[in-house]
Parts: C-alpha cells; sequence; structure tokens
C-alpha cells in the first residue's frame, strides 16, 4: 500500500483543534436523532459539498495485509509469509479472508438504499499474494452486500514475482481491470537496500505479464530519495517507466518512519539519503520527464494518460464517502473517518464486537463543519483542477473565502498559486488584489486556486498549513 510520502491520505489525517470560530457548527450529519423526513427535506438546501459527504459510498477499500517480507522503509499492518512461502492453504491467509469478510458481513452502513460500489480498491501488503479464489469470495461478497457496478473499477496491487500469467489471467476473470505494480526502482541495489523481496529480472518479467495479458489500464509505482539514489538513477528509472508505457503512474517521495529499519539507520535529508534539495530536483525532473511523455499530472504523485486517472483514489481527492475494510484500514461515512485496529488480536477482537452490535462507527463525534472545510482544502490542493471557490463559498461562507485569498496572496507574486476564473483565465496579483478590496466582486469572479506544478506542488504541506491557520486558528 503506497501512497504519497507513504502515509495513506485516507487513513491518517492531521488533528486539528476543535475551537469555536465562525465555522464550529454541525454538519447535517448530526442529524441522526431526527426523524427520516426532517433529514430528508434538509438534504434538500444542503450545498452539493456537504450533501455529497453525507451520500452512501460507491467504492471500497480492502486490506490484504500479506507480504513476503517486510520492506525497510514499511510502517503498515502487513503479515510477513517468508520469501518461501508459497502455500495457497496459508492457516493465516484463510483465517485472514474468513475474518475479513465476517466484517463486510457484518458492517451496517445505515443507509436505506446503497448505490453499487463504482470502485474497488485491494491494496495491501501484496494482494497479488492472495490466490484468486479468495480475491473471487471477497467479490462475490461486496456484490452480495452492497452490488457492483457493471462498469466498475477493480483494481490490485501487485508486485514483481508475486504472480505469473495464469494468477494474471485468472484474476481478469473474476473482473479485476486495473494492475497498480510495485516497481519502485529499476537498479538492483537500490531494491536491495530497501529490503525488496523482488530484483530488475523479474520487474522486466511483470511489466512482460502484465503487457501480455492484455491488462490495458495499469500503473506503475517509483520511490524517490531512496538511500544512495543518485540523479542519473532517478532519471534512469523514470525513462526505463515512460519505454514500458503504463496508463498510469505513481512517484512517492520516500518518507523515513519510526519503528522501521530505515527510521533506524537513517535521518531524513542526511546522507545517504538526498537533501531536501536533491529531493526537490527529483521532483521536478519526474514532473518534467511524465509531462514531457503525454501524461497528465492531475495529483501530487499522480501522472495518468488521457482517461486513466485512477477513479478509486480520486473519490479520496474529491473528499467523497468510501468504505474501507480490514486490518488497519480506514472509512469516511457520513463525514466520519474511522479506522480499524491495525494489530490483528485487537482486528479479531473489533469483528467480534462488531458482529454482536457492541461496535458501532456511528458511535463517533459529530462532525465540524471546520473539520469538513480543512479536508476539503487539503484534499483539493492535491490535485491539478485545484479548489472549486465556488461551491467552497456555498458550504462556508464568504468570509472563510475571504481570509483563505488574503493569506495566499503572497503566494501568487512567488509562482506558487494560481487563481483562476470561471472561464479558466489565470489572475494576475494585481487582479486579484483589486477584487480582494471588493468582496461581491470576488466571489463573482473567483473560481478556482490550484498550486502551481511543480513548485507549487512541493510547497503543499506549509501552504495547507496556512489554510489551517484560517480555518482553525
Amino acid at each position: 500500500m503506497l501512497r504519497s510520502t507513504f502515509t495513506p491520505i485516507f487513513s491518517t489525517f492531521p488533528t486539528r483543534p476543535r475551537i469555536q470560530n465562525s465555522l464550529s457548527r454541525p454538519l447535517a450529519c448530526t442529524f441522526t436523532d431526527v426523524s427520516p423526513d426532517v433529514r430528508r427535506n434538509a438534504a434538500l438546501t444542503l450545498p452539493p459539498t456537504i450533501q455529497a459527504v453525507l451520500e452512501p459510498p460507491k467504492s471500497a477499500y480492502i486490506h490484504l495485509p500479506f507480504c513476503r517480507k517486510r520492506c525497510h522503509y514499511c510502517d503498515f499492518p502487513i503479515v510477513a509469509l517468508g520469501s518461501l512461502n508459497r502455500d495457497e492453504d496459508d492457516p493465516r491467509m484463510v483465517n485472514y479472508i474468513q475474518l475479513l469478510s465476517r466484517e463486510i458481513e457484518a458492517t451496517r452502513a445505515g443507509f436505506k438504499t446503497n448505490p453499487p460500489l463504482e470502485t474497488v480498491f485491494f491494496g495491501g501488503g501484496t494482494p497479488s499474494l492472495v490466490p484468486p479464489r479468495f480475491v473471487s469470495s471477497i467479490l462475490e461478497l461486496l456484490r452480495v452486500k452492497f452490488g457492483l457496478a457493471a462498469v466498475a473499477e477493480i483494481s490490485m496491487e501487485m508486485d514483481p514475482g508475486t504472480f505469473d500469467a495464469k494468477k494474471m489471467n485468472d484474476l481478469m476473470e473474476l473482473g479485476i481491470n486495473r494492475v497498480s505494480l510495485g516497481v519502485q526502482a529499476f537498479q538492483e541495489e537500490l531494491l536491495k537496500a530497501c529490503g525488496r523481496a523482488h530484483g530488475v529480472e523479474e520487474v522486466h518479467e511483470a511489466i512482460h505479464i502484465v503487457k501480455s495479458c492484455g491488462v490495458e489500464n495499469w500503473s506503475m509505482d517509483l520511490i524517490s530519495s531512496l538511500p544512495h539514489q543518485t540523479h542519473e538513477m532517478w532519471k534512469e528509472s523514470l525513462h526505463l517507466t515512460i519505454e514500458a508505457s503504463p496508463a498510469h503512474v505513481s512517484v512517492y517521495d520516500l518518507q523515513v518512519e519510526q519503528g522501521t529499519k530505515f527510521g533506524k539507520l537513517y535521518s531524513p535529508g542526511e546522507f545517504p539519503l538526498p537533501s531536501d534539495a536533491q529531493s526537490a530536483d527529483f521532483y521536478r525532473t519526474a514532473s518534467r520527464m511524465l509531462s514531457d511523455a503525454n501524461y497528465n499530472h492531475y495529483e501530487i504523485s499522480s501522472y495518468g494518460r488521457d482517461g486513466f486517472e485512477c477513479k478509486h483514489n480520486l473519490t479520496y481527492w474529491k473528499n467523497l464517502p468510501f468504505y474501507g475494510f480490514g486490518l488497519g484500514s480506514a472509512s469516511y461515512v457520513k463525514g466520519l473517518r474511522f479506522s480499524r485496529p491495525r494489530r490483528m488480536n485487537e482486528y479479531v477482537d473489533y469483528v467480534k464486537n462488531l458482529e454482536e452490535g457492541l461496535k458501532d462507527w456511528r458511535e463517533g463525534d459529530h462532525v465540524e463543519a471546520h473539520d469538513l472545510a480543512m479536508d476539503v482544502v487539503m484534499l483539493s490542493l492535491r490535485t491539478a483542477r485545484g479548489l472549486d471557490l465556488r461551491t467552497f463559498r456555498e458550504a462556508f461562507g464568504d468570509s472563510i473565502l475571504l481570509s483563505l485569498c488574503k493569506v495566499y496572496e503572497p503566494y501568487l507574486d512567488s509562482g506558487h498559486l494560481i487563481f483562476m476564473d470561471a472561464n479558466g483565465k489565470v489572475m494576475s496579483a494585481r487582479e486579484l488584489n483589486t477584487l480582494l478590496m471588493d468582496e461581491g466582486e470576488i466571489t463573482r469572479r473567483l473560481a478556482y486556486m490550484r498550486l502551481s506544478d511543480p513548485d507549487g506542488f512541493l510547497l503543499s504541506n506549509e501552504l495547507i498549513s496556512l489554510a489551517f491557520g484560517v480555518i482553525a486558528p
């Protein structure tokens, strides 16, 4: 399971203070104790940004935690099976799939109707280690429980060396129609330094299998800022990726996590890890080379050919609801984010309590409007489309929009932020300054705000922190 800076945006959100300010009012999801008619009538008047959060999820993430070994940078909840283990009836797998199925069965979403799932994502771990018959049982359970759209995007993370052409074809017959291939690097020494279980030969073999089996929608994952990684190595990996011609490329910058082997060996920014300036150069190089190769840089870490953006991940960036099932996974339902335990024994207890009605995610706190506002800003600014200022103003008011524009104004001059009108015309610093003096005009003319590529994306953490200061000072 790889995500930007190796922290799944959908499972871990920064802690935000709950304070009283202009946005400290509960969302419509606090209508849990009133009649359905009242909730239904209230929903008719909700802004689209808030109404979308309250709709039934159309996406599901399934965590399959099995790996051959733990990579040196990994802090995800996994079960290491051993590099030589090839037993399809491994009791650890059998027991987990049964447990996962029980969790799905016991989940009570609380909606009168459930639209069919439009995306399913099998992440891990290394899901391609799991026998297709287990994948089939999970998909069938999801189909019965929620329904699966006829054209659903069903993705699976797969590692080189964990599948052959037969397994690939078997998975495709089950409905897997998108593959995320965990290559990470094309240099043997880097793969070994990371503790990866595969080598370069297996990388090329996996690429051949995916292409020869006719998988059109496939993605390749790469990691930058690895120990001893040089700019020449990085350019070689990007060149070979472009040569392989996947429909999608995900580029992740290594983050050294406490408790991992890398966390014990290295300090960020210190040799043999690259400096911050070198990491920024890696990012700029990826942006330039992949854009020149006709990949659209549609999200901070994501590049796709036209029509091949990852629909499942767009659910996260658009702040839409989703289910999560399995060890350590997270859900976002009715405006509430909640995670399963990361330890297996605690997850077993969680599922048992769920079955007995002793555990219910709806027991969580009501969602405050400023929490949702921050999520919308944080997730939207990760994308090339940026923040839709009109729908944001409709949901959260003129005052907060004006405050955001003012705090970001200096970054228009520096080239890190771009403001646009409804026609997509980029505004100059002078035009924005003029608009800021007329609140009525700014709400009429200003339509979008986005980070520039690549320099704005590189400064995303700092710029998003500024929004925290405005929304929850």
